[in-house]
């Protein structure tokens, strides 16, 4: 009865959150500076938080109860920067989509680029949430790596994007 319980629980929240990624923005969202939109993710920061040999040292360096505590807020903190990430991502997809239809092949082709990976890492994203909480009840390996090289490709895009659309300024990285 209570495994029952737990699965019709899980379908739940996995429906709800499958509901919720495909609805994606709402209009309202997609009035407003796309810019101001975007949320920063600390790349590095998010590469020290799913190091496996990070999670090792501290493993062997603490006390198995203060282990599993910091690698609980450890794999949350990887939840926002992955939700973060996500989030840019389809901030990212309108705007490449309009940038597609570029009659310059290499900024259109550029744009398709930026929006191949920007759906990628939203798949990836998708993904990986789930099994980090899964992670955080039973204590399995999972590498959410594939997110962190996708927003990478993605940020370099968008600054070649930027570049191609305004040769004389350097945007920023996401």
């Amino acid at each position: 009865m209570i495994i029952t319980v737990i699965l019709v629980a899980l379908a739940f929240l996995a429906l709800l959150f499958l509901f919720r990624a495909a609805r994606g923005f709402t209009s309202s969202r997609r009035a407003e500076d796309p810019a101001q939109q975007l949320r920063p993710v600390d790349v590095e920061a998010f590469r020290n938080l799913i190091d496996p040999d990070e999670e090792e040292f501290l493993r062997s360096h603490l006390p198995r109860a203060d282990f599993r505590k910091i690698r609980r807020e450890r794999l949350r903190a990887a939840v926002d920067y992955i939700s973060c990430a996500a989030h840019n991502a389809a901030v990212l997809l309108p705007l490449a989509e309009a940038a597609r239809q570029s009659p310059d092949p290499t900024m259109a082709q550029a744009a398709q680029n930026l929006i191949d990976n920007a759906i990628r890492l939203r798949l990836y994203a998708f993904r990986a949430i789930p099994w980090l909480y899964v992670s955080m009840i039973f204590p399995r390996r999972f590498s959410p790596l594939p997110v962190v090289e996708n927003y990478e490709r993605m940020s370099r895009q968008v600054a070649r994007l930027g570049l191609q659309h305004r040769p004389r300024e350097v945007s920023p990285p996401l």
